[in-house]
């Protein structure tokens, strides 16, 4: 394994160079076990850009490659550099062909570059050395502009468009010259954007040169992110219904990962924020306490208990459900079967005398032989001992509790004012001084107070002071193009194709159709070829939900940094456009079936069906599935999700209330099988914040889950979540609630980007020279119909010009 690691890394001289300056060979063994990992995780994520009937494909690749390549008397990889950039400069140069059919065998030709020239490798490393290779070779010789040209050609082919309107059933060869153009784009942008240790210095330079091209106006004076959210939304509307819109959408979430930055990178952007702001650093690193965190046994079932009592009373020694990280020692699994469909009886029953706590067995039973460690030593992670959570307190959370006391202790308020404790008791000091301890400022809050401060003004200010407010997404990706993201992802489109992907979803005749880049031309006549295309659309229904549920909420958290009221006009759109309802029909299903799903054919996954030999397929193995266990894909979008959700109710007392509603506390308690932390957390905040409303009842029935919210969510010190006081007190108005967001965000937009924001405050220009000057920005409809308007007001119009003689 280390020969192969090592011969995946670049320059052999440059690695031995390296593996010298070691301390010691098991620091050697970590390294290149992190980049092998880093190279397998690259290997699984260009995999879910082909489906399986892409498969002929890669042999056509190579085929119009060998015949153009055929004069070099060579193979690709014994060339030297200037013998491979000069052909590639020759295929830069096909491109510009007018024939459509010699354009796309030139494509192919680079394709099959991008993807390794396969045929000439041993190993799935090696292929994926030589990709990485010819990826940078590629975007140095300026490909990716001239792919971009064609990609343009074809979303404007409006012939294409109108066939493929007019035709019963679209199949993979009407999106033939999309889905190469695609691809070349998405492996050479994944590629550039992966980071390995042994990068070249040329290498890390063009990786930080295309990131600025990707955010730069490329086409049409916008980003390359804009041009696939027409696409998107072109699609969404049937204008273009053979557009293949996995690869789009893997496309588009990949180039916005890799302009504005993904987790980690927000995580500093928010540290820098704050910094900026004047305010204290966070208390904790949220991604470090998360992977830290212990997943905790989901609640028992009555059949489960009964189980327990039945092994309690036999000799034998208890072993304890282990978490997905070492999930070799017992299959969590077996006893998940139709019970998971029904409603836990949990939610009505107060549970069994003399039961073991599942969330304390931890604790109880004696756990097994930990697995042998994959990291050094030094890299063990130790969980936290008590709560992982600094608790955090609002402002106004103080000020609430200083009116309640002296309304009680002297009877009456000073407003805002949370400095004066004249007249109140010595708990009370202390009490007020521990929240001050734990007082948390976020970044929003300064930004809602700046913006009412300025709201109040009558002279408006020029907004560009405060576009660095925390806006860290401007080095890539600039205010106006911001703006038109915000419009595209107000059209729901996102949201449509994440329905038509969703297991639960129901085909419908006028939905949309997502498997035109998965239908073959000839549906399949045997059995075998019927399954193999069941488990691609499966698959190729996960892949999609997976890129929408990563997309939206890498926009969302970069929306709410950058200001929080573009956070809120694109979340209030999707709670405006069901995103609430979809999410909790998502998972409304056997959650634990899903993540478990078998949709692959690991011999068919890219590039393991060109480098090896292919096995006969039969039924039976396609049945079984692979070997994994669980499917790491589907699980990831379901943490999407969940997040999602949890950003669009936190904070918001009706979208709360809508949760309680549409009876989500049962769906969610069934996500809790998943034994997994992450996913758990963002589970247990979605019940914390309607625990109140659901009833005693139910909170009395639902001891264990109240302690696990009590374990993993952070604490808000006054917080009555487990008990429900004051219910009555807020009603539930949706409508009002949102006008008042809606009136918030209106005049925010009016303030920064309306032309007219001064209003009658704006000087008036009384200069004719002045006036006339000035530059108007016309409609892009006007440039066609010009000639019209110059006939219809003016050439047909009678000019009186002994009017201009007379006196006023």
């Amino acid at each position: 394994m280390l020969t192969t690691a090592l011969r995946a890394g670049g320059d052999a001289r440059q690695r031995d160079k390296s593996l010298e300056c070691a301390s010691n060979r098991d620091e050697i063994i970590f390294v290149l076990l992190i980049n092998f990992l880093s190279l397998i995780l690259h290997f699984i994520l260009s995999t879910e850009l082909y489906s399986y009937t892409e498969e002929p494909e890669f042999a056509l690749n190579r085929d119009y490659f060998e015949e153009d390549f055929r004069s070099h008397g060579k193979r690709w990889i014994e060339l030297t550099l200037d013998e491979q950039r000069a052909y590639v400069m020759s295929l830069l140069d096909a491109l510009e062909v007018t024939d459509r059919d010699k354009r796309l065998k030139v494509a192919r030709a680079i394709l099959y570059l991008a993807q390794g020239v396969f045929d000439e490798c041993d190993t799935e490393v090696d292929v994926l050395h030589w990709s990485r290779h010819n990826v940078f070779l590629l975007y140095d010789m300026g490909i990716f502009t001239a792919l971009l040209e064609l990609l343009s050609m074809e979303i404007d082919n409006n012939q294409a468009c109108s066939s493929a309107v007019r035709k019963p059933a679209i199949s993979l060869a009407d999106s033939t010259e999309l889905r190469v153009l695609l691809s070349i784009m998405y492996l050479m942008v994944e590629t550039v954007r992966v980071q390995t240790e042994d990068d070249r210095p040329e290498w890390r330079a063009a990786r930080e040169a295309f990131k600025n091209e990707l955010g730069s106006p490329l086409y049409n004076g916008e980003p390359f992110a804009l041009l696939l959210f027409t696409m998107v939304t072109k699609f969404c509307s049937m204008n273009a219904p053979h557009f293949p819109m996995k690869k789009v959408l893997l496309l588009l979430w990949k180039t916005i990962l890799f302009t504005l930055g993904g987790f980690e990178e927000l995580q500093e952007m928010k540290v820098r924020g704050r910094e900026r702001l004047n305010l204290p650093p966070l208390p904790e690193d949220s991604i470090k306490v998360v992977r830290a965190m212990r997943a905790a046994s989901p609640p028992a079932s009555a059949m489960e208990l009964i189980e327990q009592q039945q092994q309690a009373r036999r000799p034998l020694p208890l072993v304890k459900q282990d978490s997905l990280d070492t999930y070799n020692e017992r299959d969590p699994f077996k006893n998940d079967d139709a019970r998971d469909e029904e409603e836990d009886p949990e939610d009505t029953d107060s549970g069994i005398e003399g039961e073991v706590d599942p969330l304390d067995r931890d604790v109880i039973i004696q756990p097994p032989p930990p697995p042998p460690p994959l990291r050094p030593p030094t890299e063990r992670v130790n969980f936290p001992k008590g709560l992982p959570w600094a608790p955090k307190v609002r402002e106004k959370d103080i000020e609430h509790f200083l009116e309640t006391s002296r309304n009680k202790f002297i009877g009456f308020t000073l407003g805002n004012d949370i400095e004066t404790l004249v007249g109140l008791p010595r708990p009370i000091h202390e009490s007020v001084k521990t929240l001050k301890q734990h007082k948390y400022v976020s970044i929003a809050e300064v930004q809602i107070k700046r913006e009412d401060e300025l709201q109040q003004s009558f002279l408006r200010s020029n907004p560009e002071h405060i576009l660095h407010d925390c806006s860290t997404t401007n080095t890539h990706l600039k205010q106006k193009h911001r703006c038109n993201i915000v419009y595209y992802l107000c059209q729901i489109a996102l949201l449509k194709l994440l329905l038509a992907a969703a297991p639960t979803s129901k085909a419908k005749t006028d939905s949309i159709n997502i498997l035109a880049d998965v239908l073959p031309e000839e549906m399949p006549i045997t059995v075998l070829q019927s399954m193999k295309l069941g488990i691609d659309v499966n698959r190729h229904k996960e892949i999609i939900v997976k890129a929408i549920s990563a997309l939206l909420l890498l926009l969302l958290k970069h929306f709410k940094l950058n200001h929080v009221y573009q956070f809120e006009i694109v979340s209030q759109h999707l709670v405006f456009a069901n995103c609430i309802p979809l999410i909790l029909k998502f998972f409304n299903q056997n959650i634990m079936s899903y993540i478990s799903a078998k949709n692959s054919i690991c011999v068919l996954d890219f590039p393991h069906c060109v480098v090896h030999e292919m096995p006969e397929l039969t039924a039976e193995s396609l049945e079984a599935g692979d070997s994994n266990q669980f499917c790491w894909r589907n699980l990831f979008s379901c943490i999407n999700l969940l997040r999602i959700l949890n950003k669009l109710t936190k904070w918001k007392h009706s979208r709360t209330m809508m949760l309680v509603v549409f009876k989500s506390a049962p769906i969610l308690k069934r996500a809790l099988k998943v034994k997994q932390a992450m996913m758990q957390l963002y589970v247990l905040k979605l019940l914390k914040i309607q625990t109140k409303y659901l009833g005693r009842q139910w909170r009395k029935s639902n001891m264990k889950t109240m302690s696990a919210i009590y374990q993993k969510v952070r604490h808000r010190l006054n917080d009555d979540w487990a008990y429900g006081n004051d219910i009555d007190a807020r009603p539930w108005d949706f409508q009002a609630e949102e006008c008042a967001l809606r009136e918030s965000i209106e005049k925010f937009n009016s303030r920064r980007y309306d032309k007219n924001k001064n209003g009658d405050f704006t000087p008036v220009d009384n200069c004719l020279q002045s006036v006339l000057g000035q530059r108007v920005e016309l409609p892009e409809d006007f440039h066609y119909s010009y000639e019209m308007w110059l006939e219809r007001e003016v050439f047909s119009q009678p000019i009186q010009w002994e009017g201009l003689l007379q006196n006023p």
